[in-house]
């Protein structure tokens, strides 16, 4: 990787983080550097005050997840569920906009010389790891609202889920700026995994007899918007228009994960932890 030395925010000279030329290539000058960390900043506030205000208004209301334990041989009638735990809703939803808000934290103070020399190599490992846990709590809510409380269910989902969080990261692990070819396969992998809970999950709307419409609602909402992370990285990774620049590309990925956030925080309050 090749830098340049240039005049930083901070007025001390410091050096110009630049992409390899090839494909995504782009320049980290010091002012969009200091941009990505006004964005940064700024989320972990929008996320942050989301968290707090959720939990505070979010009452008790609760989801029990439930379990069907086998009592006898293979074939032998499978008992009624019994109750396993309760997930208190608003706890669970300021849980995941409290991850995304320390990730944006981290990444804007403490962590910024190591996310900004991972955006200069392609790469941003915190959003993945934020999105492990985030993304997978967020999937897990939108099945328990659709029925599915079941704990084997639920455990199957968080694995298919994280397995595609942690085919995105090897997507962006295997390839650097100015790389000669794209292979695509860690991303056409994680897309298989990432669609299974998302069949689960219609599989048990189109079965139920009764379904609040605000629960459409999100399961339409949230398919977009998972989705689109997915189309994100591949107009990344097939450097269409201006994802050329990894930096645009980072910025979307940004905007994605407040909206989806958001989004589902406010639809499960209003459609069903409001009085």
């Amino acid at each position: 990787m090749a830098d340049d030395p240039v005049v930083g925010h901070n007025g001390n000279n410091q050096r110009l983080l630049r992409l390899r030329q090839g494909v995504n290539s782009t320049t980290l000058s010091s002012s969009r550097l200091s941009n990505l960390k006004s964005w940064n900043l700024a989320l972990t506030v929008l996320h942050a005050v989301q968290a707090v205000v959720i939990i505070v208004i979010g009452g008790s209301f609760a989801i029990d997840i439930t379990s069907t334990f086998p009592e006898g041989p293979p074939g032998t009638r499978v008992p009624m569920p019994e109750q396993l735990l309760s997930v208190r809703i608003g706890v669970a939803i300021g849980i995941f906009l409290a991850l995304a808000a320390i990730d944006h934290l981290v990444t804007a103070t403490v962590a910024r010389g190591v996310y900004e020399r991972d955006l200069a190599g392609g790469i941003n490992r915190f959003r993945w790891v934020e999105y492990s846990f985030s993304a997978t709590i967020m999937v897990l809510l939108i099945s328990a609202y659709s029925g599915i409380t079941g704990i084997s269910a639920l455990v199957g989902i968080t694995g298919a889920n994280v397995a595609m969080i942690l085919f995105g990261w090897i997507q962006e692990r295997i390839n650097p700026p100015g790389r000669t070819t794209t292979n695509m396969a860690p991303f056409w992998f994680g897309t298989v995994a990432g669609i299974a809970p998302w069949v689960a999950i219609i599989i048990n709307i189109i079965g139920s007899e009764t379904v609040p419409g605000f629960v459409y609602g999100i399961v339409i909402a949230e398919a977009v918007l998972f989705f689109s992370f997915a189309l994100n990285q591949w107009l990344q990774y097939r450097g269409v228009g201006r994802w050329q620049d990894y930096l645009y590309g980072e910025k979307v990925y940004l905007v994605l994960s407040l909206v989806a956030k958001s989004v589902l925080a406010w639809f499960i309050y209003f459609g069903s932890l409001a009085d």
